[in-house]
């Protein structure tokens, strides 16, 4: 499991009013973070930063959902 002690987290921009948010670190060195909102003990995903960079333009396609 990575460490994310440290880790600033920020709220996706799509984020709804109705809480359902993602928020992303992606400030660490060498992996982006991912956790839900809603529930921050529960463990968050990891990604490369090459990984992240490349999946960033499919959701960046879709429209926001609510």
């Amino acid at each position: 499991m990575a460490d994310l002690t440290g880790a600033v987290w920020r709220k996706s921009i799509r984020s709804n009013a109705g809480g359902n948010c993602v928020e992303v670190a992606d400030k660490l060195p060498g992996i982006v973070g991912l956790r839900d909102s809603k529930d921050s003990t529960v463990p968050a995903l990891t990604f490369a930063p090459r990984t992240w960079t490349r999946f960033l333009p499919s959701i960046k396609q879709q429209p926001p959902q609510g």
